[in-house]
């Protein structure tokens, strides 16, 4: 039996992007399960094929893959009232070549692919909020884009503070610096300048 409250956390994610009725939002609701996560368990592991797709309703789940050279790089961060899933491989249905772990305590509504697309199928409302969810992601991702090629770290640092700052108390330092593309010691330079500019306002 799936959390009243997580239900009613997912009710309002969706609505934010396009009203449901009730009967529209339970034919597409009972598709889904609950899965929890303790820390630094897996939603999905490099090497694993990905079946299904995450909503987040409490906790932040790290995005990450191992490049050429074995460093572990943190590709983003996942936090509540997001989706998540290793599209490609869920797509595709091929290898992940990407990690999605837990930082903390996570607790997820799940729903298989093949669920997924077959509420696609028979649902024009469900269509239309996954349209439009999928554009914003597209957004997002554009914006993040931009902001690695144009600011530098302090100013994504600060982006970040400023944005997601659940990020900054719960993940590790060293995680926080491979997101931002600096060394751990340059991070904690960055962190310290900032921390003094904020105390002297």
């Amino acid at each position: 039996m799936i959390d009243i409250k997580a239900k009613e956390v997912f009710r309002l994610y969706l609505k934010q992007f396009s009203p449901l009725s009730e009967q529209e939002f339970e034919d597409i609701f009972i598709y889904f399960k609950e899965l929890k996560l303790k820390k630094n368990e897996y939603f999905i592991k490099e090497g694993q094929i990905c079946k299904n797709v995450g909503f987040i309703v409490k906790g932040i789940l790290r995005v990450y893959y191992i490049n050429d050279k074995g460093d572990d790089i943190t590709s983003c961060f996942c936090p509540e009232n997001s989706l998540t899933t290793s599209y490609k491989s869920l797509i595709t249905k091929t290898f992940s070549t990407l990690n999605i772990q837990a930082l903390n305590s996570v607790e997820l509504l799940i729903i298989s692919h093949d669920d997924f697309n077959k509420i696609l199928i028979s649902s024009p409302a469900w269509q239309h909020v996954m349209r439009i969810i999928l554009q914003n992601e597209y957004f997002n991702m554009e914006k993040y884009v931009s902001v690695l090629s144009n600011e530098t770290a302090i100013e994504k640092y600060k982006r970040l503070l400023e944005e997601q700052p659940q990020i900054i108390q719960i993940a590790p330092i060293q995680h926080i610096a491979s997101y931002l593309g600096v060394t751990r010691r340059t991070l904690t330079r960055i962190r310290g300048d900032v921390a003094k500019k904020n105390s002297n306002i």
